[in-house]
């Protein structure tokens, strides 16, 4: 049969072998090929009647074995009907189900039973543990249900906070952990009378009395030692003890450190049969006079023997009980300890710190013995509190000195009222340009960066003094009193800027010297705060020369001295344009009513700035003084003077009355412009205040030539404005031709000098 399998090469068919796979097959070719492959499908055909013939008995069984599967096949089809049509008939997968459910259920009902077997059982015991234990208690075996009661709570899962009610939990555990808490507060009520029964304060005898075998009603005497140990193991020694504490405290702790006297402690020991039934602590009040400097060692001596007492009488030694007693009482001990004792032996002087060296010593001593009490904790420095305390005591110290700083700077603010008397005023005022070396009087300083002298406020000159001295201890002080002293002097100098604002607001608000004073006061502490750094800067201690700063609060005293002065300066100007206004824009002057209202706004405004010139000159600097009034003038001049250029119609007459209340004005204030002019001249100023005054406040020039111009012929106005004298003196083109419109009538000349001004340009 392999030839069936073989495969048939064309070209071996072929007369030719040279043929390639694609050159084309001639006719005859073709013919060879198809007569070849009939003769070679013949002999392939002969060849398998062959192979079946002479393996006719393998043929014929593996069609009878083909025959007997299929009837078999068809044998098991039958059966499967048959079986499929029981199963209909008669329905047993329900019955399986049904007993397969009713096993599983009786299954769960055994599980079920089981279990509230055991919680029974459970319940059972738990209840059965908590009979006992009032049974022990009643019997006095308070340890045994101490122990009894921890491991019930843990059976019941009984947590110190309060927890909610597990969902599916057996209601029985709600009773029987209200059972247990009501068996908890009677032992814990037990234990307590028990106490307080075995130690007890005799406020009579001045004793403290501890009894080792107290008894309680008809109960049997139980052991003080066997009473801590319950309470131990229950978990209330904090609770037991709290009362115990806090008579301690009340009673023997602090009579010991309160009183400047000395109180002593006597311990007795009473014993019965050879065993001690008794420790009493004795407080022997102090007999002698009460001394001035309180006794360190005194004090810490008495405490220790109290904490000893404690120690070996209460607690037998016990450090897990020591150290308990020592959480309740040892905050409050230190506290009266700082307060009533350490706190008051802070020096109040910077040379005397070193003698409290021995103190700091004293108390590390102190604590030392706590320690090995355990009373306070080895390993915690929080219980260090005393040590803490007297480790920073130049922190204390400045800080106590922080506060008498600011107390001391506060009252001066407060206390002072920015009033200087009127004999006081003009004689700081002549005194302001004393020579330089000359001891300057009261309230007159040096300005550090000005080279002028102002006249300030005793608050302001109190307070830098004290800034001063605070800031050479600053120099003489270790780092951290540096700090202190430091953060003093920016508090105490913005004490100024949160206090005098406040308190002089309606000073403030009007023209006075006191708004003159604060100014000066800003100025003169901005000043001073801008040479502290090169003052004391070099003498800081190393630490802090970096990062002390006072630049950063110059400029806001700066800030606040301009702002004064601009408000003093516009309270000023709005109170001159309300006297102006009086005038009613100096219309109708050759009227009499009408004059009579100029002149007395006139005057109004001439007693407005001799006011100002009575307050301003002797207090301000002469600088800021004749820049400060020139600003004042300029305002009253042009205001004057654009009122009467806005006329539109003057009668010759009521030229010459505005020619008259100009000239008067400024005659009235004459003698205002010489002390303009003498600032100048007593000291070199500032090139723009060494100039003329008529450069410093340009209306001066405008308003006088506006008096020339009031009787001067019309071609001397034209020639005036053709030579530039009028626009140099201030004047525009329109308001000397409303000027000219005003004053003169229509006429030829009247337009040729018209023509000619607005010809000439500027």
């Amino acid at each position: 049969m392999d030839v069936l399998f073989n495969t048939i090469d064309v070209r071996d068919l072929l007369s030719s072998h040279d043929l390639d796979d694609s050159s084309p097959l001639s006719a005859p070719d073709l013919r060879l090929l198809i007569d070849r492959l009939q003769v070679h499908s013949l002999d392939i055909k002969s060849k398998v009647r062959d192979y079946v013939l002479s393996h006719h008995s393998d043929f014929a069984s593996l069609f009878v074995q083909c025959c007997d599967a299929v009837s078999s096949s068809e044998e098991l089809f039958g059966r499967v009907s048959d079986l499929l049509s029981l199963v209909s008939d008669h329905p047993v997968d329900s019955q399986i189900r049904d007993v397969v459910t009713e096993i599983t259920a009786k299954r769960r009902e055994a599980k079920e039973k089981k279990e509230l077997l055991e919680l029974v059982t459970v319940i059972v015991e738990l209840s059965e543990e908590l009979r006992r234990v009032k049974e022990n208690v009643k019997a006095g075996r308070v340890v045994e249900a101490a122990e009894a009661m921890r491991r019930l709570k843990a059976a019941l899962r009984i947590r110190d906070e309060a927890v909610a009610v597990e969902e599916g939990e057996p209601v029985v555990y709600g009773l029987l952990r209200k059972e247990w808490t009501q068996c908890f507060e009677e032992i814990q009520d037990f234990l307590v009378r028990f106490v307080e029964k075995a130690v007890q304060f005799e406020h009579q005898n001045n004793a403290v009395r501890v009894k080792y075998m107290p008894s309680l009603d008809a109960i049997e005497v139980i052991g003080l030692h066997t009473i801590l140990e319950a309470m131990d193991a229950v978990g209330i020694l904090d609770y037991g003890l709290a009362k115990v504490a806090d008579m301690m405290i009340k009673y023997v702790i602090t009579p010991a450190v309160n009183g400047r006297s000395h109180v002593s402690f006597v311990v007795d020991i009473i014993q019965e049969a050879g065993l001690t039934t008794e420790a009493v602590l004795k407080i022997v009040p102090p007999s002698g006079p009460e001394m001035e400097n309180i006794d360190g060692q005194s004090i810490y001596s008495a405490i220790i023997q109290v904490i000893r007492f404690i120690y070996k009488s209460l607690c037998f030694e016990n450090g897990a009980w020591m150290q308990c007693f020592g959480r309740l009482t040892w905050p409050r001990m230190s506290e009266l300890i700082i307060t009533n004792f350490l706190s008051k032996l802070v020096p109040s002087d910077a040379s005397k710190l070193a003698d409290f060296q021995s103190i700091i010593k004293l108390t590390s001593e102190f604590e030392t013995s706590l320690k090995k009490m355990m009373f306070i904790s080895s390993s915690d420095n929080k219980d260090d509190r005393l040590s803490n305390f007297t480790d920073n005591v130049e922190v204390h110290f400045a800080s106590r000195k922080k506060v008498e700083i600011l107390a001391k700077a506060r009252n001066v603010l407060l206390q002072t009222d920015f009033v200087l008397p009127q004999e006081h005023t003009r004689r700081v005022a002549g005194l302001k340009n004393v020579g330089a070396g000359e001891k300057l009087p009261d309230h007159v300083v040096d300005l550090l960066f000005l080279s002028e002298r102002c006249v300030v406020s005793k608050a302001a000159s109190q307070l830098m003094e004290l800034v001063h001295q605070t800031l050479k201890d600053v120099c003489m002080s270790s780092t951290r009193a540096a700090w202190e002293f430091y953060y003093a002097v920016r508090d105490a100098l913005l004490l100024y800027e949160a206090i005098v604002p406040v308190k002089q607001e309606r000073q403030l608000a009007s023209i006075n010297q006191v708004a003159v004073l604060i100014h000066n006061d800003c100025l003169y502490l901005s000043q001073e705060i801008l040479g502290l750094a090169f003052e004391y800067r070099l003498d800081f201690p190393n630490s802090i020369k970096e990062h002390a700063v006072f630049v950063d609060l110059a400029p806001r005293f700066q800030l606040m001295a301009d702002e004064i002065l601009q408000r003093q300066i516009q309270l000023v100007i709005r109170n001159l344009k309300d006297a102006i206004d009086g005038a009613d824009g100096f219309q109708n002057t050759h009227q009499m009513q009408q004059y009579e209202s100029a002149k007395f706004s006139i005057d109004q405004v001439v007693f407005i700035l001799e006011k100002v010139y009575i307050i301003w000159e002797p207090l301000l600097l002469p600088s800021t003084y004749k820049r400060s009034m020139c600003m004042v003038l300029e305002s009253v001049f042009s205001r004057m003077t654009r009122d009467i250029l806005l006329l539109d119609d003057m009668a010759a007459e009521e030229t010459l009355q505005l020619q008259k209340l100009i000239h008067l004005m400024l005659e009235s204030l004459s003698s205002l412009m010489d002390s303009l002019d003498a600032v100048g001249q007593r000291r070199k100023l500032q090139e723009n205040l060494t100039r003329p005054l008529d450069d410093l406040i340009p209306s001066l020039r405008k308003i006088r030539t506006l008096a020339d111009l009031l009787d001067m012929p019309l071609k001397s106005i034209t020639t005036a404005w053709e030579s530039g004298e009028l626009f140099g003196c201030g004047f525009t083109a329109s308001e000397v031709d409303d000027f000219i419109r005003a004053i003169f009538t229509d006429s030829p000349l009247r337009k040729e000098c018209l023509w000619r001004i607005e010809s000439a340009s500027f």
